[in-house]
């Protein structure tokens, strides 16, 4: 993660053997559940804070895993991505200075990016062609960008289309920020030349190509 400043060290790893457990370390926890979409809600498994990793244990994961292929392998990918979403949230200059529980909802409202970045960034996207598929065979349209509930599979695939654009260092600089004038505005200034439409449509067109065949 070359493109982004040393997090530094003194970074704690906390493993937790349920969801209980995890509920525990994070009140917080079954509100995101809850706005998550059931298909989606089981990658969603720990919480990224300024000094501590929460996440649920390796045999809590692989308990976790659907026998969907890549489902499994995005799940061992989870601490990677909570790793990826420290990062990110340490180098984007709003969400380093939110307090919590200020910075929880800034991330909620910002959950394509934070979310779609950080799995990105780790490469669990890269192993979720067939368990995007299945969700998008369901008959769900998720909203552009997507929220909260369909952020942890379906918002990489919008970060996807910008780093095919720009790379990694276009990436790190939509993260960089939560533009002021909002999601929309933020894309805009990421896809230069394109209209929101444009982008919808590119980011769409992908996900009914993954539903197709994923």
């Amino acid at each position: 993660m070359e493109q982004f400043p040393d997090p530094g060290s003194g970074l704690t790893v906390v493993l937790h053997d349920s969801p209980q457990a995890l509920v525990l370390s994070n009140p917080l926890m079954p509100l995101v559940w809850g706005l998550t979409a059931s298909r989606a809600r089981r990658y969603v498994t720990g919480w990224a804070g300024r000094h501590e990793l929460h996440v649920l244990s390796p045999r809590a994961l692989r308990e976790r895993a659907s026998n969907t292929s890549g489902s499994f392998e995005m799940l061992a990918l989870a601490p990677a991505s909570l790793y990826a979403r420290r990062v990110i949230t340490g180098s984007n200059r709003e969400l380093q200075s939110a307090r919590l529980p200020a910075r929880s909802w800034a991330e909620l409202r910002w959950a394509w990016l934070v979310e779609g970045a950080s799995r990105w960034l780790s490469g669990e996207s890269g192993h979720a062609r067939s368990v995007v598929g299945q969700y998008m065979r369901s008959g769900h349209r998720p909203h552009f960008p997507p929220g909260p509930r369909d952020a942890p599979l379906l918002a990489p695939s919008l970060i996807e289309l910008l780093a095919e654009r720009d790379g990694p260092v276009g990436v790190a600089r939509l993260v960089g920020r939560l533009h002021a004038g909002g999601s929309d505005a933020a894309l805009l200034h990421a896809f230069p030349g394109q209209g929101l439409s444009s982008i919808e449509s590119e980011w769409r067109s992908r996900l009914r190509r993954l539903g197709e065949g994923g």
